[in-house]
């Protein structure tokens, strides 16, 4: 899903469901053409790690803990939740787009 050609939320909520929430703790990022992508997080490592290993990740928001149901199948069929989320993104993209850096997005969603 790319931020850049009009997203929806179906395009998003594939996204969620493509993760199992019992599994591990996830980070939603977006890099900088643009692209969002959810990927887990390894036990041991914290956001900040995860980062560094991203070297084109423009944004992202932040973890979403194992366990609470942020992520999966459940997560994408909540219309709201994954709209709030796609608002979230839509809203915050211009300024990320042309700032320096990774910006956390620190908003519900």
């Amino acid at each position: 899903m790319n931020l850049n050609e009009q997203p929806t939320i179906q395009e998003l909520a594939k996204l969620f469901a493509a993760r199992k929430d019992t599994l591990d703790s996830h980070i939603l990022w977006i890099c900088e053409a643009g692209e969002v992508h959810i990927d887990s997080l390894s036990p041991c490592t914290t956001e900040d790690e995860f980062e560094q290993r991203k070297p084109g990740m423009r944004a992202r928001m932040k973890m979403y803990r194992r366990g609470q149901g942020y992520v999966g199948k459940k997560a994408a069929a909540d219309t709201q939740f994954v709209g709030r989320v796609l608002e979230t993104l839509q809203q915050e993209w211009p300024a990320l787009r042309e700032g320096q850096g990774v910006r956390v997005i620190d908003r519900l969603s």
